[in-house]
């Protein structure tokens, strides 16, 4: 008797559904979609019982001819691809075949369509053990719709695993807000139990686009977000970033589409962690809602049955390009930018923050990097006093800058001069005001055009001091220092190979490795500033990001990190009485330095209360 058997339809297709079909929202995910790539203008989902007794989508797309229905249902069936060539390019989102026919193995599936032109519309089902379709007319306009009862009927131990209907729902409104992200020229609806959940029209200008972010990611994320639009190297990437501000205590609020496609990927999440790296509080998370667009065939999404991963095929172009991208929209934010929009009438911490992390720092309303080098909009027609100078030069007049050199070298000058705000009302105000008193020494009270802005002395400086470490540092480049004794690694052939063909690899990091054998590698050199450092585990650690990654940034850290602590030291301490004039050199100085919105640990450095916030917590007005 013959031990291999050839399995049956249903069977082979329930052992399909156990990759693709795990609960309600993964039905979800599939059907959207399938409606997205019928070119569908508007979609509605209508779900009862968190997804398990009915699950029906309903979109005004193409449409499915009547010769194809009974296809439709089968595996391995798809209109997407037809050869090879098509798998190496990818540009929709279903593609397997799959989806379908593994849904209906473990429920009770029924399929409308109706293409333009036809009187009258049909309907597919497919019964029995051998799955055989069955095609009879329905009146249906034109498009699709998808009904799903009853899931996991026939498999008592699938349905088992499932949760109560809350924790179901809450997972299909997760897959729900991911596609209705990831395509704003469609209009979606979501209704539960005959309530409707979401209502969102199509996106088709700016203020739709970022209506329907802030309706599915909360106003406060919106209204501390940056937005983003950079281009290069046939690479686009955009959307919205949150503030190092509005950080989260978990990863629950990233979402990242790759040509419309939401991904998990770990080269995009080292790229993005390593761009926020300088400036979150220890342990958050970033928020962010980004797009990258590139030619389908430099990337592969044939990777997993759920289509949630991909692999780059210019893995190190990719990471640079969304690491450069991000970092330097991050680094471009300063306070100027930050209060270019009007400051935000809702009182207190921004939905979805933790108080503890939610400083008032204003609306954003700039526009992200764009072309190869990038810049940011400032306010139209706006002159700042000049922050021009040397090393610690604050443009504020000699005997400003010499006041704030004082205070910087340790001494303060008590004679220096204040800088009063202008006498004239035309002049502009600097964002951040002017100096008006210092608060039991540790906090800079100062008065704006929105109302008042409060500043964390010690964590401003230390940023101002961090970046222009920095900078010095970058300006003279990575020195490298010999070692008087050799460090001698044990390492695998691979690891060797890729040091003996990339040295220029390590020599930018300040490293001189040379092979010494098959398996061993010798360390000559390390960077001067890392000299008393562990120099066998930091070249362990590069060559094991570059090998995973495309990258390393281990060196860049143990750098920033020892910057910081010089930094920290080097910055004015608490309880330190400044003047006036040393007060407003700091604000102006706050206001030229990147990344001033936070110190060189993730804090706050300032933030604003507008005159309606004041005048709300006066009862003003009631």
């Amino acid at each position: 008797m013959s031990k291999i058997q050839l399995l049956d339809s249903r069977l082979a297709n329930q052992i399909a559904a156990g990759e693709v079909v795990e609960r309600p929202a993964s039905v979800l995910k599939e059907l959207l979609e399938n409606a997205l790539d019928a070119g569908s203008e508007s979609i509605s989902v209508d779900v009862e019982q968190g997804g398990v007794k009915l699950l029906r989508v309903r979109d005004n797309g193409s449409g499915i001819e009547r010769d194809d229905l009974p296809l439709a249902l089968s595996r391995h069936a798809t209109s997407k691809i037809r050869g090879l060539d098509d798998l190496e390019a990818i540009g929709t989102l279903g593609f397997r075949g799959e989806a379908l026919a593994a849904i209906s193995s473990v429920s009770r599936l029924s399929l409308a369509s109706n293409v333009e032109g036809e009187p009258e519309g049909w309907q597919v089902t497919v019964e029995g053990r051998d799955m055989a379709p069955s095609v009879s007319p329905a009146g249906h306009p034109r498009g699709t719709t998808v009904t799903m009862r009853d899931l996991f009927f026939n498999t008592p131990a699938r349905r088992r695993f499932l949760r109560t209907e809350k924790t179901e729902f809450n997972h299909l409104e997760e897959v729900f807000r991911r596609i209705a992200l990831s395509e704003f020229n469609t209009a979606f609806r979501l209704t539960h139990n005959q309530k409707v959940i979401h209502q969102l029209p199509a996106g088709l200008d700016d203020t739709l686009r970022a209506a329907r972010v802030a309706k599915l990611c909360g106003k406060g994320f919106i209204e501390q977000a940056v937005q983003v639009d950079v281009e290069r190297d046939g690479l686009r990437l955009h959307g919205w970033m949150g503030l190092p501000t509005f950080s989260r205590s978990q990863a629950d609020l990233q979402y990242f589409y790759v040509n419309g496609r939401v991904i998990r990927d770990k080269v995009v999440s080292h790229a993005v962690r390593q761009a926020y790296s300088d400036v979150l509080y220890h342990g958050r998370h970033p928020a962010y809602v980004l797009f990258l667009e590139l030619d389908p065939a430099m990337v592969d999404v044939n990777v997993h049955p759920t289509k949630h991963e991909v692999r780059f095929r210019e893995q190190r172009m990719v990471h640079g390009f969304l690491y450069s991208s991000l970092h330097r929209v991050i680094a471009g934010v300063r306070p100027g930018q930050e209060l270019a929009g009007s400051v935000a009438d809702e009182g207190g911490p921004a939905a979805g923050m933790d108080a503890a992390m939610a400083p008032s720092q204003g609306n954003m309303s700039l526009t992200s990097p764009t072309g190869s080098g990038g810049s940011l909009s400032h306010p139209a027609g706006q002159a700042y006093p000049s922050t021009g100078g040397g090393v610690f030069g604050y443009g504020q007049g000699a005997r400003q800058a010499d006041a704030y050199g004082a205070l910087v070298r340790g001494h303060v000058g008590e004679s220096a001069p204040a800088v009063m705000p202008p006498a004239n009302e035309n002049e502009t105000v600097p964002p951040l005001g002017y100096a008006v008193a210092q608060l039991h020494g540790i906090f800079i009270l100062a008065e704006n055009e929105q109302g008042m802005v409060v500043v964390d002395m010690h964590a401003a400086h230390e940023r101002i001091t961090y970046e222009r470490l920095k900078q010095s540092w970058a300006e003279d480049k990575v020195r490298s220092q010999p070692l008087l004794v050799p460090v001698s690694l044990a390492v695998s052939s691979r690891e060797a190979d890729f040091a003996e063909q990339q040295p220029e690899v390590f020599s930018r990091l300040g490293f001189v490795v040379q092979r010494a054998g098959p398996e061993t590698l010798v360390v000559r050199e390390v960077p001067a500033l890392l000299r008393n450092g562990d120099s066998e585990s930091m070249v362990r650690d590069v060559l094991s990001d570059l090998l995973a990654e495309g990258s390393s940034e281990r060196i860049a850290q143990k750098l920033d990190e020892l910057l910081s602590t010089m930094a920290c030291h080097g910055s004015v301490r608490a309880n330190r009485r400044l003047t006036i004039a040393e007060m407003n050199a700091l604000l102006r100085d706050m206001e030229a330095t990147e990344r001033s919105g936070q110190c060189n640990h993730g804090r706050p450095t300032w933030t604003q209360m507008s005159i309606k916030d004041l005048d709300r917590l006066f009862m003003r007005g009631q």
